[in-house]
């Protein structure tokens, strides 16, 4: 099946959304735009995740169980332990699958700003040094870099499925205020009272 592209409207009014795509492709400012563009609940998956000094929260897959069951979210499409949970929901899903290079340079931005600035992430985390880059194999550089193709590849399992939600794909930042400006306001106006 082929997604749906920037320009494309959307069939419905979307009310259970996720957005996916590699680490530093945006996913969490475009589900916070959606969230407040469609008037809906965001849930950020990082912050239930990652519990003091980057351990992970027990009551994470609780949390997004409670969440997930409601009528109305908008979350990143992450975390191996919640995603098919979340995808079985789910009547939309975003797949930010813009360049490799275009990823790489927002997340070294990001990770620099968040490193200098000292910027406390969710409970107290903050950028580890920027010269465990070279050090630390999970660093998120590296990270994002060597799992860059692993989004490509779930999203396309799912496009396979019979049974999914509306995939809409964005390749680039350009075709995400595009895709904003007319289906997100169109879809946005035929909520409104």
């Amino acid at each position: 099946m082929i997604p749906l592209g920037p320009a494309d409207p959307l069939p419905h009014r979307p009310r259970r959304v996720l957005v996916a795509g590699c680490s530093g492709s945006g996913k969490t400012t475009v589900a916070a735009a959606l969230a407040v563009r469609l008037g809906l609940a965001r849930h950020e998956l990082d912050a239930l995740h990652h519990g003091p000094n980057w351990t992970p929260r027990p009551e994470f897959a609780g949390d997004v169980a409670a969440f997930a069951g409601s009528d109305e979210w908008v979350a990143e499409w992450q975390y191996g332990a919640v995603r098919a949970l979340l995808l079985a929901r789910a009547d939309l899903l975003v797949w930010l699958d813009l360049p490799r290079w275009r990823v790489a340079e927002q997340l070294v931005r990001r990770t620099v700003r968040r490193r200098l600035r000292r910027i406390e992430l969710w409970n107290g985390n903050m950028e580890p040094p920027l010269w465990t880059v070279f050090t630390d194999r999970d660093h998120i550089l590296r990270w994002a870099w060597t799992t860059y193709p692993h989004t490509g590849q779930r999203v396309r399992a799912v496009l396979a499925a019979a049974d999914r939600p509306v995939v809409v794909r964005l390749r680039s930042r350009r075709e995400v205020r595009s895709w904003f400006c007319g289906p997100v306001s169109a879809a946005a106006r035929s909520a409104a009272p």
